[in-house]
């Protein structure tokens, strides 16, 4: 998914004592770390007993957080997804390209097309009708269509891709970035730092509670936000959380407002002012499934069910550019802050 607005608050909450006979434990220091990649910032921050071992903890997860870009980029002419997309129509691809085109297929059949990798012919066709203000053509539209379709894109045991529409064009955007937030916090784990956050654009993976805390912080800003209002706020730890919408991402073309994301029922941006927020077991799931919920009433009313593991709140605006919110009946409890 593309950048999204959620703000992860990692402030202190009450904390919790008690009393114990073992040895004082080591007091644990918070650190934070950032870094660019895939066209945002991605942060980390982490408790740890060492700066030294924070550091280089930190540096390996960026490290893999590039791995995914390298990747899955579709900016960068030198990513493996852009080489993907050139004939042949079927190839070979690393691990970690058919690890995350796997899960964007299985996660396209769950969503029935909501999130959708094989758009990227809509995308490029969007990005450059926000950069000149115009609408497409219906033919650039056409055209793109015809080279869409996620049961077209297959992927085999051994990792080899096959494209089943010549053209087509591939955009992971959805789902990169959680992802890589995925591998990142993994690989803090590996090196035994579990109390631990990343943040990338509008994904944040998360660990453990901070010391003596309930759970992470993590703000929501969603429609209808305004600094001058109170922040809303769910307290949460090993999940991940993941919010999508228009609310900075969008354009204004021809007197109308249109998002960032595409619907691929049109070929435009989405005109419905929407947000998702989907709380999920990982970022991976959390990013692809927060677009899925903005662009497919059929699945946003299966979280709203309970219908999944997953969990979202939704916020439309009515007719007066009023906010109406609509949760899962176990999402987290919400909380404001002044």
């Amino acid at each position: 998914m593309t950048a999204r607005s959620i703000i992860a608050c990692l402030l202190s909450l009450s904390p919790i004592t008690s009393v114990s006979l073992a040895a004082e434990p080591v007091a644990l220091e918070r650190y934070h770390f950032q870094s660019a990649l895939m066209g945002t910032k991605f942060q980390i921050v982490l408790y740890s007993d060492d700066a030294g071992s924070a550091k280089k903890a930190a540096d390996a997860a960026f490290e893999l957080g590039q791995k995914v870009e390298d990747a899955c980029s579709d900016y960068d002419p030198r990513s493996e997804l852009m080489a993907l997309m050139k004939p042949p129509a079927t190839q070979q691809v690393s691990p970690l390209l058919a690890d995350v085109l796997s899960k964007s297929l299985a996660i396209a059949q769950e969503t029935d097309g909501g999130f959708d990798p094989t758009l990227g012919g809509h995308s490029w066709n969007w990005r450059r009708a926000r950069t000149r203000g115009k609408l497409p053509t219906a033919q650039a539209i056409a055209a793109a269509q015809a080279i869409s379709g996620w049961r077209n894109l297959t992927i085999d045991a051994q990792g080899r891709v096959t494209k089943g529409l010549p053209g087509m064009k591939l955009d992971l955007g959805g789902i990169a970035k959680g992802y890589a937030a995925d591998l990142m916090l993994e690989e803090l784990k590996r090196r035994g730092i579990r109390i631990a956050t990343v943040a990338a654009g509008g994904d944040v993976r998360l660990g453990d509670p901070p010391p003596g805390q309930q759970g992470w912080r993590v703000g929501l800003k969603t429609l209808g936000s305004e600094p001058a209002k109170a922040r809303a706020f769910i307290i949460v730890s090993n999940c991940a959380v993941s919010t999508s919408g228009d609310l900075h991402q969008f354009s204004v073309i021809d007197g109308k407002r249109y998002s960032h994301i595409v619907d691929p029922a049109t070929g435009l941006g989405l005109t419905q002012r929407i947000s998702a927020t989907v709380v999920a077991p990982t970022a991976t799931r959390s990013d692809a499934l927060a677009t899925a919920s903005c662009v497919s009433d059929r699945f946003r009313a299966l979280l709203l069910a309970n219908k999944r593991a997953e969990k979202a709140l939704i916020i439309t605006l009515d007719k007066a550019g009023r906010p109406q919110q609509r949760r899962s009946a176990d999402f987290p409890n919400i909380h404001t802050a002044p």
